[in-house]
């Protein structure tokens, strides 16, 4: 049976993609927001996000009008109570995760599900935070949510095999590619991706090209279609350094320490999209 109503902790990018994803599957969804005004801005992307697609003839208008129909949006952990799966899309920071998830064993009913949305941190560390580890799972969707295919599908070594089998199928259910993986930092494509973005940055620090010649580089060599540098701005370099941390202290290899020019613009607020300004301006 699918899951009938999904919690969606974070009402970001990741957290209003995931939502609208899931009210995809014919799911009542319930997105947990920290501020009233960011729960209204999460429900107003969604609308656009369907309006778009309804644009472009991949969505009826009467789909539309029903996805966004089956979300809503809430301030309070204890309106979750009711869900049978929950998916955490929280920041990437292994402490405030493990928060919530103390907090989600309070509300959440003793068979329901929970997914973390992590892109690189264990997912064992999460669910040893719950009275029911066992139902706990890494559920790895990517930016954009509605509109990318894969999900890695993480498996920690507490999860029972019922907990892996309704978690695939929902993601099935959402016209998701999943790729089962095993918890481990990175799992695949972050393992891969993130020492060529940190190369990329070594390359600028060393002078081999200017950051505008790598992207066209690897763009017309390779069939990338963006550069590592516009590829970190929209990922945010942020949430790329931590990532970066996570893989580095788990693995010590050198191609994961993140570079010092990365570690500097987070210091300096130069997040990439978000913030406006990264390795390219966006405040234009």
């Amino acid at each position: 049976m699918g899951f009938q109503k999904i919690g969606v902790l974070g009402s970001g990018i990741m957290g209003g993609g995931i939502a609208e994803v899931a009210a995809a599957t014919g799911a009542t969804v319930i997105a947990r927001s920290r501020s009233h005004a960011t729960a209204d801005a999460m429900l107003a992307t969604i609308e656009k996000s369907l309006a778009k697609q309804v644009d472009k003839g991949k969505r009826t208008p009467e789909d539309a009008d029903d996805i966004i129909a089956r979300v809503s949006a809430t301030t309070h952990m204890g309106d979750l109570a009711d869900c049978d799966f929950i998916i955490e899309s929280v920041i990437e920071d292994l402490d405030v995760k493990r928060g919530v998830f103390r907090e989600l064993n309070d509300v959440v009913k003793p068979h329901a599900i929970i997914a973390t949305n992590t892109s690189t941190l264990s997912v064992i560390e999460l669910a040893m935070e719950t009275s029911h580890p066992d139902r706990v799972c890494g559920l790895h969707f990517f930016n954009p949510a509605p509109a990318m295919s894969l999900v890695e599908v993480v498996r920690p070594i507490c999860a029972s095999d019922e907990t892996m089998e309704r978690v695939t199928e929902f993601v099935l259910a959402c016209g998701k590619e999943p790729v089962n993986v095993k918890d481990q930092a990175g799992f695949v494509v972050n393992a891969l991706l993130f020492p060529y973005l940190n190369n990329a940055i070594r390359l600028l620090e060393q002078g081999v090209a200017t950051k505008e010649g790598i992207d066209i580089a690897m763009k017309g060599g390779c069939g990338f279609p963006m550069g590592p540098f516009a590829l970190l701005d929209l990922v945010g370099l942020d949430t790329s350094l931590a990532i970066l941390d996570a893989l580095f202290a788990e693995f010590a290899e050198p191609n994961f320490s993140p570079r010092p020019l990365l570690r500097r613009m987070v210091s300096a607020g130069q997040l990439g999209r978000k913030s406006g300004s990264g390795f390219y301006d966006y405040r234009h």
